[in-house]
Parts: structure tokens; sequence; C-alpha cells
């Protein structure tokens, strides 16, 4: 793991095409150890293109991501090696339904081999306490609402040890009384000092935890600042019109 500060992954000229229809036109971006990354834009723009580029969800058409000093869009690296040290949250969890919220977090680092079990059974009850589940240990996923379902995917996520977490518009499937709980676990876990880069249209929470904001505009990097700069003097006009409609 990288000490903060150092550069934790580096997007050069990223380029994605689907057929004649190109989604992200050359990204570059640095993203450092420590650091939370809010990237924001309107639907289509290619932000959440960009953020399952990350972990080569999305193949790029051209470009290149190293991560940790590794360059991963080498066609001879072990993707699935790496993957275990990117932690990542989708709008939705699938959860194992025939499977206890302790046993859908333990599955993964024990498959894997990464721990024995009596060790990911620590590691599930330590985060589950850390966050305030434990009482759902031993609930099936059924019986938990939307929120906590979402919790418990960021907990399942954590419990591989990542280095950075990638949050692909967490509550956007949320009633909103169930989005407050989720971003309250977000800020928490910025507070630790987690890598985290995150997709997402709720502008306050981007304002309070983000230690820069991008804005994507037509599959390019239209503007970044840090989030006073970005949200108080916002310099694109494609930008301001956008902030305007959702502030």
């Amino acid at each position: 793991m990288l000490t903060n500060g150092e550069t934790l992954i580096q997007v050069r000229d990223l380029k994605k095409s689907y057929g004649k229809n190109q989604i992200l036109k050359g990204i570059n971006l640095d993203i450092h150890a420590g650091e939370v990354v809010v990237i924001i834009g309107p639907s289509g723009c290619g932000k959440s293109t960009l953020l399952r580029s990350l972990n080569l969800l999305e193949t790029p058409t051209s470009g290149s991501i190293t991560f940790e000093g590794t360059e991963i869009t080498d066609k001879s690296v072990d993707i699935n090696k790496i993957r275990r040290k990117i932690g990542m949250v989708f709008q939705q969890q699938s959860l194992f339904p025939t499977m206890s919220v302790k046993k859908n977090i333990m599955l993964a680092p024990v498959y894997l081999k990464m721990m024995t079990e009596e060790e990911a059974s620590k590691k599930a009850d330590e985060l589950l306490k850390r966050l305030g589940l434990s009482d759902k240990a031993d609930v099936y996923p059924s019986k938990l609402s939307g929120g906590q379902q979402q919790r418990v995917g960021i907990v399942r996520a954590l419990a591989m040890n990542p280095d950075v977490m990638l949050f692909d518009e967490p509550t956007s499937a949320l009633d909103p009384e169930m989005v407050g709980e989720v971003l309250a676990l977000m800020r928490d876990l910025a507070n630790t000092g987690m890598t985290m880069v995150i997709v997402t249209h709720e502008m306050r929470f981007a304002r309070e935890v983000a230690d820069r904001v991008l804005f994507i505009d037509g599959g390019k990097i239209a503007e970044e600042a840090p989030p006073e700069e970005f949200f108080s003097n916002p310099q694109n006009r494609h930008l301001k019109d956008f902030l305007s409609k959702m502030l």
C-alpha cells in the first residue's frame, strides 16, 4: 500500500468507444493515496464508464491505466489479482440471498484464500461492529432495507482490505430516506483516509467530503478543482448550467 499523497492510479489519454460512439475522448487523471475524488456530470457524459475503466470492468479502446506502478491495461497483467485491491460498490448490491449478511462478507476472502474462515469471520465481525451493523450479521438480505443492503455491500468490499474504493452512484437506486445512512457511512470511510473515487449526483456530499471534484462533459474532464472553488466559482459554461440545475 502506498503512503498518502503518492500516485495510486494514473490514467493517460484514455479513450473508449462503442462502435462509432466515442464515450471517453482522452482522459488524463492522477489519483493519490488517501484522496477522495468525486466525479459529476450529466447523464451519458462518460463518468461511470471512466470509473468502471479503473478496474477494467470497461475495457478501454486506447490509452493506459497504471495502478500502484502496474500498467493494468497491459494484456499480460492478471487483472483479477489487481481487482482484489480495488473495492467496487455499484448502484445496487447483488448479495447472495441464501447466505446471511456475515456469510456474504466472508465469502470472497475465504474463496480467494486471502483469509482462513476464522480470520474472515473475525474481520466481518469487526467491520459490522465498526459500521453499526452488528445486529444484522445473521440476517438474510431479503430482510434488509435498500440502504442496509448497500451498507452491507460496502462492508463486503472492505473485507478484502482494498487500497481504493470505487463507488458508482451508490445512492441512485435508494429511496430518499435511505440515502443519508449510506452517505454517512461513506463520510466515515473518508475520515479514515481511505482512497475513494465516487460518481454521484449528491452535490452537498461532494462539497463536504471531496478533496477534488471533476466535471465530465462530452467524454472529457471539463473542469476540476477543490470543492470550495469548484462550487463557488465554476469556470466552465456547461458546469455553471449543470450546477444551476443541481443545487
